[in-house]
């Protein structure tokens, strides 16, 4: 069945994340400090507030400061320890301030989720050179300087022998592509690239890295898209539904926790078997592609 925004909407409010079941224990973050960029909406919501339930204290980032104190208050009222930092990820010394931040607060850093990102859907072939390199500014540039300063930082501030930090970076699906998004395509098959090289160079350094490759999930971003596009979402895989916010963040925890503690330089792909049979048409069908009738 296809998923309209609204829906999408009251799936993924705050009320329904934090009341969602999981097989999660309540303190399996205890002590910790988690990091989720694109913290104010969708997956990045999703798993900021599992991080907070399962007892993390958590620090999101992202542009929009209303969005994040949103989540911040309301984890606060439940008793969660969250901080709000906005960040454009895009800037190096904006991503060199959150980690101080961090420090500053916390002293301490265990789990990193890069979750920010965006794209608009249209044919690559009518991409201009500005709307491309906006794209791969944010969801490949961005994500880098994130893992890299998360690196950084561990370097410097090493954790206890025998506890691995973590990263995680939220992707896309690259097998099959993804007609209508072929620049973010590009950028996250990139991150997918660099997590594992650096998974092998950042192993001696205690470093988990690994990705979680969504398919198509049901949050506000698929507002973006168009009707004729969301009508066709339904055929985006097997099981005929999209994932939920919730679906993904339970991967993202999954990594992050002493479950994932020997599994770096992995992609775990939660695309309701959308990789192996399926069609997504982000930006509609082009002409040349329309079926007869």
């Amino acid at each position: 069945m296809s998923t309209t925004p609204e829906q999408a909407e009251q799936q993924n409010t705050p009320e329904a994340l934090w009341a969602a079941e999981t097989v999660y224990r309540p303190d399996l973050f205890a002590g910790k400090v988690a990091l989720v960029s694109g913290g104010g909406s969708g997956i990045g919501r999703a798993t900021a507030l599992l991080f907070a339930r399962l007892g993390a204290k958590v620090a999101i980032c992202g542009r929009t400061a209303e969005k994040l104190d949103a989540v911040v208050e309301f984890a606060r009222a439940r008793g969660a320890e969250m901080i709000a930092v906005p960040t454009n990820v895009r800037e190096p010394e904006q991503v060199e301030a959150l980690f101080a931040r961090i420090d500053d607060t916390w002293g301490r850093l265990d789990c990193v989720v890069n979750n920010a990102g965006g794209q608009y859907p249209q044919q690559a072939i009518d991409y201009a050179p500005k709307g491309w390199a906006a794209v791969i500014n944010n969801n490949l540039n961005g994500s880098w300087y994130m893992m890299q300063r998360a690196a950084q930082y561990w370097r410097e501030h090493p954790l206890p022998t025998g506890v691995s930090a973590s990263i995680v970076n939220v992707v896309v699906v690259t097998e099959r592509g993804m007609p209508g998004v072929a620049h973010t395509v590009a950028a996250r098959a990139g991150i997918i690239g660099a997590s594992r090289t650096v998974a092998v160079e950042w192993a001696p350094l205690g470093i988990r890295v690994n990705c979680v490759a969504p398919g198509l999930t049901a949050t506000e971003g698929l507002s973006v898209y168009p009707p004729e596009a969301v009508r066709e979402f339904p055929l985006a895989n097997p099981m005929k539904r999209p994932g939920t916010a919730m679906e993904i963040a339970e991967g993202c925890i999954y990594l992050s926790a002493s479950s994932g503690r020997f599994i770096t330089g992995e992609v775990l792909t939660i695309d309701g078997g959308g990789k192996l049979w399926g069609e997504l048409w982000t930006a509609g069908r082009p002409e040349y592609y329309k079926l007869p009738g």
